[in-house]
């Protein structure tokens, strides 16, 4: 049973963010594998066991809510490759959290949109890196295009609307689309927002040479369309625009690499087997799962959280020059 943390023992860290987002993987596994996030070489994915059970999960959901977490994002490898996800969206939402949202590669989304509606899912990120159906196989290294636009198009006539479409540029490969993907947005009425590359994929075949950054993306964009920004808030990651003459579809920039906005981080995460990462890029990682399975407390569990947040990075330091990349990859953190 919940020993009742309550919302006042708010999350902070030392340098008094407030901590308030959850990514929370579900799965290190996933059916895609993409150049910029995951080896083309087979994976020995960590066996269930060590997976946190849907129960353990849940536990910790209360636990962070009753810390003050907001906002969750489930994530994976790709959740919607684990059985009973819509239920854990479903137990979520029982929690209270104000907004739940997902990440996901859109490939098996189309035939279960409305079920996640239903099981209380608010918003929804779908990857989506090239317009090109080939090229799209390229990055992905699946045959899936016309599932991840089924996908996008299931979102759309749902109160999920608008869906958020990610796409992560790679110079050299998909940035010659950035005005295409800003056409989509326009003729689809979506969010479509644009990442910077960064060095998480397994292959490490980043360089910053490979970085589209976000200000020429808005150059680019501006120049066909004028755009106007939008107020956010401080702690959002991404930038965003609307079409200054009136058009369906929104623009979002997240500028990761060339303008780092970890001072106003409000964001935690959390893997799939149980450990935090107080940042993406994060060389250390704090095991929940032992307590969970030694017989912790929430308010033990609650302790080891608030400590470990206590200790967040200032920052990503991907700009150091000593800057070195965390040992697991994207697909394993959980994006």
């Amino acid at each position: 049973m919940f020993s009742g943390v309550t919302r006042v023992s708010l999350l902070h860290d030392k340098f008094g963010r407030q901590i308030t987002d959850l990514r929370i993987s579900v799965t290190d596994r996933c059916n895609f594998r993409c150049v910029y996030c995951r080896s083309a070489d087979p994976e020995n994915y960590r066996p269930e066991s060590e997976l946190l059970s849907w129960d353990e999960l849940e536990r910790l959901g209360r636990v962070y809510h009753g810390l003050g977490i907001r906002k969750i994002r489930v994530t994976g490898g790709e959740p919607l490759v684990r059985k009973g996800v819509e239920e854990f969206i479903e137990r979520l939402h029982g929690v209270g959290f104000e907004d739940i949202s997902m990440t996901t590669n859109g490939h098996l989304l189309a035939g279960r949109c409305e079920r996640l509606v239903r099981a209380g899912l608010r918003r929804i990120n779908i990857s989506l890196d090239s317009l090109d159906p080939v090229k799209f196989e390229q990055l992905t290294r699946t045959h899936s295009y016309a599932d991840v636009i089924a996908g996008i198009e299931a979102v759309q006539r749902t109160s999920m609307a608008p869906v958020k479409v990610n796409a992560v540029l790679v110079r050299g490969i998909n940035d010659g689309e950035v005005e295409a993907f800003a056409a989509f947005a326009r003729e689809r009425g979506i969010i479509m927002r644009f990442i910077e590359f960064m060095p998480l994929d397994a292959d490490r075949s980043w360089t910053r040479e490979s970085v589209v950054p976000a200000a020429e993306v808005h150059r680019r964009i501006d120049a066909q369309w004028k755009l106007e920004a939008i107020p956010n808030e401080p702690s959002e990651t991404a930038r965003k625009y609307r079409f200054a003459d009136g058009a369906a579809g929104e623009i979002g920039l997240i500028a990761s690499v060339t303008q780092p906005f970890c001072g106003h981080c409000s964001r935690i995460r959390m893997t799939a087997d149980g450990k935090i990462r107080t940042c993406l890029f994060s060389k250390d990682e704090h095991d929940l799962r032992p307590l969970l399975r030694d017989g912790a407390s929430d308010d033990d569990l609650a302790f080891f959280i608030r400590s470990v947040v206590h200790e967040k990075e200032p920052g990503h330091r991907i700009n150091e020059p000593d800057f070195a990349p965390p040992g697991r990859t994207m697909v394993s953190i959980g994006g």
